[in-house]
């Protein structure tokens, strides 16, 4: 039944996207639940599938986690986190951080974006909110802020949980928000290995979850993935090409790495041509 069902979002999906297309245009199909791709610079969505759908973000959550502190945290980011046990030991994906660790708010959040750590999300936001609900409204601010209108946040690392859901037209339009305004973010999403710096002097070599950054796709450069058993696997992937850049987010979507460089190319396609 599972597949069965797959198979019809899937069709559902292509019928959606080519009524969305411009005429005589090939629009590549996405097995996608939801999806939406826009241009950075002006906004526009160039690619959409159930674009307002609320979704499970996972851990694309992360991607709010991290722009919430460069604008509420910007003068704290090389002071060091506090690193609670509650924090150290949330799972499953962690940098692997422990209380006493001496690390700053930069190198633990690019840490945290490049090995998706829940350890240190939750670091951070009982760093900077006194706790994981008060961080979690300061990412509903933020969030409006950058343009979400369907996004509600209850904790900074995307684990499951009631009142905690996003679009993918939102984290599509949050995602351009930090390309634009952030370059600490432009520049920590884009990052496909890490090396995190401890303020002891050791180090710890970490590398990407999001194989879009390795796949060699002309101009990948961020963002983002995401996994829980209700979400499905997620991506959102940024790429520029030409002076533009586009960011593309896909929600419950085996494909998401074949269907991200499709789309992506779809839309420097309308870009070229003007359509």
């Amino acid at each position: 039944m599972i597949g069965i069902y797959k198979k019809i979002l899937a069709i559902f999906a292509l019928v959606t996207v080519l009524a969305a297309g411009t005429a005589g245009a090939y629009v590549p199909p996405t097995s996608a639940e939801s999806a939406c791709m826009i241009e950075v610079d002006t906004g526009k969505i160039l690619y959409q599938v159930n674009p307002n759908k609320w979704i499970h973000p996972a851990s694309t959550t992360k991607i709010v986690t991290f722009l919430t502190a460069l604008d509420k945290g910007r003068d704290k980011l090389d002071e060091p986190i506090k690193i609670s046990a509650a924090a150290a030991n949330t799972e499953p994906s962690v940098l692997g951080i422990a209380p006493g660790d001496k690390l700053s708010l930069r190198e633990a959040m690019r840490g945290m974006m490049v090995v998706s750590g829940n350890d240190v999300a939750v670091a951070v936001a009982e760093t900077l909110g006194g706790s994981v609900a008060k961080y979690a409204e300061m990412m509903n601010a933020e969030a409006v802020k950058m343009g979400a209108t369907h996004t509600h946040f209850v904790n900074p690392n995307g684990l499951t949980a009631v009142r905690h859901y996003s679009t993918a037209v939102d984290m599509a339009r949050m995602t351009a928000y930090g390309i634009k305004h952030y370059p600490e973010f432009r520049y920590t999403v884009s990052l496909p290995t890490y090396t995190v710096k401890y303020l002891d002097g050791h180090t710890k070599y970490v590398e990407t979850t999001n194989n879009f950054l390795k796949s060699g796709y002309n101009g990948a450069n961020g963002v983002k993935t995401g996994y829980t058993d209700a979400a499905g696997v997620c991506l959102v992937a940024s790429a520029t090409r030409d002076g533009h850049t586009l960011v593309v987010a896909l929600f419950n979507d085996d494909n998401r790495w074949t269907d991200a460089p499709a789309i992506l190319d779809y839309g420097f396609r309308r870009l070229q041509t003007g359509k």
